[in-house]
């Protein structure tokens, strides 16, 4: 009995095998950073110390963000290790399914099979370890960080609805005062210490002519730099892009980037000397971020705030711009004046009450500047245009934003009084953050567009046009992760985000990430592209050549399109490694309810692809379907589209072609009849009549001479004789010119023969007609006068026969 036959034995060997085989994988796989037992050890020690902290609530939040960057590196290692023998572990299982189903119980395998099954069953298990464990490893590491990024968002909830100290109580401005005293009493003692220490001073001394050199560069930088960006865009435009606000732009950057550089260098030179302390050099270190602050928000009040500008995030009266301007430098001045009172909280550590009573001021004028910025946008209609879609959404749009604004700067120092001074914080900051970075956008989408105007040279028509729109989808993209970390995301949030979208998500047994995505659409981009190529191939040099009809080539050309379609997008599915075979039953049931629904769409598309299969109309057929007479101009696989002769389109379904009746007049041929009718008058030579029309028809150069054409005496109509010309023509598409030929030809034949054509004659029966005389006779002095003759003159009248 071998031991494919024993189930039980088997599993037992498997599992010794996995037991034995565990730390070795663990070794030769690397799941973790330093491939081994230990490695592996190591993380279940940070594991468990996670865990400990997670449980702790007197954590702080330092520890624990640390913690998570440990847990996401050991993430990122265990998805590596995880899919490192996919590949190996998928042949082996291709050479199980080879062998056949196992033997059922009771059943006998050849004993080279099953060694050979055995084999391969104890390699699987081997290979699977590293994955089983890397799997669970991963599982766990994603649930405490999971676990750390709860705490931290209710930590952070927990502190903007807390209630602290009301700023307005005044116990808590003198502790306030002297936090502020101390923290300005430390830094010049620091500095005072450095100074009066001979070995700082004498390596001061040293670093002397260099921090002396940095200085002079940088002060040139904030002196010159102006002056120097716009000369450097002068000689920009000499290359070209005149006139198109590209170089505006790059001087407006060049000219507030200069001089913060120079704010750099002069900070570094100072740092370099070591005379500052802890506190000196925190201060130092924010003074660069305070500068290009102040430039920022300098540079945009530039760009956005100016005569004629069609840019403005708060549309402002043109002779408020300077004061707009000026209230925007004040919105700068209050963004640093809160990071100084942030920075003296971390220096100082100060409490709570007299963070408050700091950062009240802050709040109020930043609330004040707001609402005047409010009041100044209120003078200039939302929507310039009422009649224009766009300006109007814009102008409801701006509305939206200005109400948001009021609300805002009204409600934050009203929580600040109220003691929720967090919360004022996370609102009126964020709002004027908010504000900064829209208006960025919009200049930037400006200087995008007029590098595509200027590269394009298509000049203001660009503004319109789609690249301005895919411009500014792209920057509102851009600008979503900036806006949420704003309003108080965390840089671990994001991250985490954009790890999940890496990493993808899982529908059934098909795992789905950005990765599988583009190369589906990069492989179907690139057999789509073939397609069309062979498309154009076979219609311009290969079906020419052939002896099929334009109809034929058309038939081949939309297939091999669809084939080309189809094939591209299994090659696609393919080549991104998805495996749509567990869809199959979920298809297979949403089919059923599809076909019900689409059921049309789908009779149309069958009878789409018999009619290019068994071609009974093709492109440039002349046809009669339904009542209507047009040409052929489109075959798809849903309608078929037919001009007509009045030069409109119709869109035939293409099962009313299939299961309704259809005239082809030019399926095979152009060959078609013409049939001419003529009518004679009573007493007309009818021999003589047959024989002109003889002779017109076999005289046109459009009738075929075989089967020759012939004049018929149809019949003795109530006014006429009745004749007929029955014409087979060359080309059936020339029908109206040939019968037009004909009756000019017929008109001139029968005027010079004498032949009349016939005038419609009637007769006229008045019945009472000695009544109507006698109503439409008149008084009797009327009728004594008798009947007027057109000798008779009226009075004050020339002759009878002259009158109108």
């Amino acid at each position: 009995m071998t031991l494919s036959r024993l189930p039980a034995a088997r599993l037992l060997v498997a599992l010794l095998l996995s037991v034995l085989s565990c730390t070795m994988a663990l070794a030769q796989s690397g799941t973790v950073n330093g491939g081994d037992a230990e490695a592996h050890q190591r993380w279940l020690t940070t594991a468990e110390r996670a865990e400990q902290m997670i449980d702790s609530e007197d954590i702080s939040n330092a520890s624990l963000e640390t913690m998570r960057s440990n847990l996401v590196r050991y993430r990122e290692t265990f998805v590596s290790t995880r899919d490192r023998n996919s590949s190996r572990i998928k042949t082996l299982q291709s050479q199980l399914e080879a062998l056949g189903p196992e033997p059922e119980e009771g059943s006998e395998e050849p004993q080279d099979i099953a060694e050979m099954r055995a084999q391969l069953n104890t390699q699987l298990d081997r290979l699977r370890v590293p994955r089983v464990v890397a799997e669970e490893a991963y599982t766990r590491a994603d649930g405490l960080i999971a676990e750390i990024d709860r705490i931290l968002r209710d930590r952070q909830t927990a502190r903007l609805l807390t209630r602290g100290p009301s700023p307005l109580l005044p116990e808590h401005w003198a502790a306030a005062f002297s936090d502020l005293r101390r923290y300005v009493t430390a830094v010049s003692n620091e500095l005072h210490g450095s100074w009066h220490s001979s070995m700082v001073r004498q390596e001061f001394q040293n670093r002397l002519p260099f921090i002396v050199f940095l200085v002079l560069v940088g002060a040139v930088l904030l002196a010159r730099g102006r002056v120097w960006a716009k000369r450097f865009g002068n000689y920009m435009r000499s290359y070209g892009g005149r006139n198109t606000g590209v170089w505006s732009f790059v001087v407006s950057v060049a000219r507030i980037l200069l001089p913060l550089l120079g704010v750099i260098i002069i900070v570094r030179a100072l740092l370099y000397g070591g005379l500052f302390g802890f506190r000196g050099q925190m201060l130092l270190e924010q003074i660069p971020i305070w500068g290009g602050i102040f430039l920022l928000f300098r540079w945009l009040s530039d760009k956005i705030f100016t005569q004629h500008n069609d840019n403005m995030l708060l549309p402002v009266n043109p002779e408020q711009h300077s004061q707009t301007r000026f209230l925007v430098d004040l919105l700068a001045g209050t963004l640093i004046l809160a990071g100084m009172v942030q920075l003296l909280s971390r220096a100082e550590n100060i409490s709570a009450a007299s963070f408050a009573v700091l950062i009240f001021p802050v709040v109020v004028l930043a609330s004040l500047i707001l609402l005047r910025l409010h009041r100044l946008s209120a003078y200039v209609p939302s929507a310039r245009d009422e009649n224009d879609d766009g300006a109007r959404e814009l102008g409801n749009l701006s509305r939206l934003m200005r109400r948001a604004v009021f609300v805002l700067a009204l409600v934050a120092p009203v929580l600040a009084m109220a003691g929720y001074v967090q919360a004022a914080i996370a609102l009126i900051f964020p709002v004027m953050l908010t504000l900064t970075l829209i208006g960025t956008m919009v200049v930037v989408h400006g200087f995008l567009v007029d590098v595509y105007a200027w590269l394009s040279r298509r000049g203001e028509a660009v503004r319109d046009g789609l690249a301005s729109i895919l411009f500014a989808i792209a920057l509102i993209l851009a600008s979503m992760p900036i806006l949420a970390l704003i309003w108080g995301a965390r840089l671990s949030d994001l991250t985490e985000l954009w790890t999940k979208f890496i990493t993808g998500f899982q529908i059934g047994d098909v795992h789905i990430s950005p990765t599988s995505f583009l190369v589906f659409v990069l492989i179907f981009v690139v057999g789509y592209v073939l397609t069309q190529l062979t498309k154009s191939g076979l219609r311009s040099a290969l079906l020419p050549r052939t002896r099929l009809d334009s109809g034929a080539q058309n038939a081949v050309v939309a297939g091999t399109g669809y084939i080309g379609v189809f094939l591209a997008a299994l090659a696609a599915i393919t080549m991104a490694g998805l495996d749509l075979s567990s869809l199959a039953i979920v298809a297979g049931a949403l089919s059923v309810g599809v076909g019900f629904g689409l059921q049309t769409i789908v009779s149309n598309f069958v009878s789409g692809i018999i009619l290019l299969i068994e071609r009974p109309i093709s492109k440039g057929d002349w046809i009669e379907v339904g009542g209507l007479m047009g040409y052929v101009r489109d075959i798809s696989v849903r309608s078929t589209r037919i001009e007509s002769f009045d030069r409109f389109d119709v869109i035939v379904p293409n099962s009313d072609l299939i299961s309704g009746t259809v005239t082809n007049y030019t399926r095979g041929n152009t060959i078609g009849r013409a049939i001419v009718t003529v009518e004679v008058a009573y007493g007309s030579d009818t021999r003589k009549v047959e024989a002109i029309l003889n002779d017109i028809a076999n005289n046109h150069p459009m009738v075929l001479a075989n089967p020759a054409p012939y004049a018929l005496f149809k019949g003795i109509g109530s006014n006429a004789y009745e004749f007929e010309i029955r014409a087979i023509l060359r080309d059936v598409n020339w029908i109206l010119n040939v019968k037009s030929d004909m009756y000019h030809e017929i008109v001139e034949r029968f005027a010079e023969a004498g032949i009349e054509t016939p005038r419609p004659q009637r007769d006229l029966w008045l019945r009472n007609a000695g009544e109507f005389d006698m109503a439409h006779a008149g008084p009797p002095e009327v009728q004594a006068e008798g009947p007027r003759t057109a000798d008779t003159p009226e009075q004050g009248e020339g002759q009878g026969a002259d009158r109108p």
